[in-house]
C-alpha cells in the first residue's frame, strides 16, 4: 500500500479559520496532515474533526518565530516514515498562514509591538520560506503557500505594524517564486483581501455577517479551494499572486 503524501500547514487555529479549513480539504484529497499552531487545544480539535471525517492528521505544537521548532518541523514533515504514525511519504505541499493584527494609533505604537507583528508574520514566514527551499530545491518539486491580506497591498490608518508585516512578506515571496520557480518549486502569495466569516472575526464582531448580508464575507472553505486549485496547476501557466474577495468588496 503506498504511502499518503504530507502536507504541512503552519498557523492553524480555530476550526472556523483558513488554517483548519486547508487541513480539512488537503486530508480529503488524500493528503496526511501536519496540523501546526501554537495551541494545542486548537489544532487538536482539527485533528480530531479530520480523523472523525477518515482523514489522516497529526497535530503538532510550534512557535514559528523560533528557529530550532521550524527546523525540527521540516524535518518531521520531509521525513519517509509510517502513514500510520507521522505521515507517510515527505511533505510537498505547504502553508504558511501565521499572522496578527490589531489597531494602535502610530504615535503610541510601541517597539514591541511592531517587533512582535513582524516576528509572526514575516521574520516566520522568512523561517518556513528557507527550510522549505532547503528541502525542496534538491527534489525539484513542491508547491508553498503564504497567506496575504489587505495590507499586503495598501496601508490603513493604525495598521502600520500590519501593513509593514504583510507588505514585507509579500515581496519576501516574490523574491522565493523567481528564485525558485525555474527549479521546479510552485511558490505563491494569496491575498485575502476581505473579511473572512470565520471564528476570529465572529468572536470580535458577532453582527458582521448580517451587516455583510449573503456571501458579504469570504467563506473559509471556499477559500481553501483556491489554494488547493493553486497547487494543482500546470507548471505550464502557475499563478504566482492570486488576491480573492466577496463579490460585493468594493477595490
Amino acid at each position: 500500500m503506498a504511502k499518503k503524501p504530507k502536507a504541512l500547514i503552519l498557523g492553524v487555529g480555530a476550526e472556523r479559520g483558513i488554517g483548519g479549513a486547508a487541513s480539512r480539504k488537503f486530508a480529503r484529497e488524500g493528503y496526511h496532515v501536519l496540523v501546526a499552531g501554537r495551541t494545542a487545544a486548537k489544532i487538536d480539535k482539527v485533528v480530531e474533526t479530520i480523523r472523525k471525517d477518515g482523514g489522516s492528521a497529526t497535530a503538532v505544537v510550534v512557535d514559528g518565530t523560533r528557529e530550532d521548532e521550524v527546523i525540527k518541523l521540516f524535518d518531521r514533515a520531509m521525513a519517509d516514515d509510517d502513514a500510520n504514525e507521522s505521515g507517510g511519504a515527505p511533505a510537498d505541499l505547504f502553508v504558511f498562514n501565521m499572522g496578527n493584527n490589531a489597531a494602535v494609533d502610530f504615535r503610541e505604537m510601541t517597539v514591541q509591538h511592531f517587533e512582535d507583528s513582524w516576528k509572526v508574520g514575516c521574520f516566520a514566514g522568512f523561517l518556513f520560506g528557507r527550510e522549505a527551499m532547503r528541502r525542496l530545491a534538491p527534489l525539484g518539486r513542491g508547491t508553498v503557500l503564504f497567506t496575504g491580506a489587505s495590507g499586503s497591498l495598501r496601508g490603513r490608518p493604525k495598521f502600520a505594524a500590519f501593513n509593514a508585516t504583510k507588505g514585507g512578506l509579500r515581496l519576501l515571496v516574490q523574491s522565493m517564486a523567481r528564485e525558485f520557480g525555474p527549479q521546479g518549486i510552485h511558490v505563491a502569495h494569496v491575498i485575502i483581501d476581505g473579511g473572512i466569516e470565520g471564528d476570529r472575526l465572529l468572536s470580535r464582531m458577532p453582527d458582521r455577517v448580517e451587516k455583510a448580508g449573503p456571501d458579504g464575507l469570504l467563506k473559509v472553505d471556499a477559500i481553501v479551494e483556491n489554494y488547493w486549485h493553486v497547487h494543482r496547476q500546470h507548471r505550464s501557466a502557475w499563478t504566482h499572486e492570486i488576491d480573492l474577495r466577496p463579490y460585493k468588496e468594493a477595490f
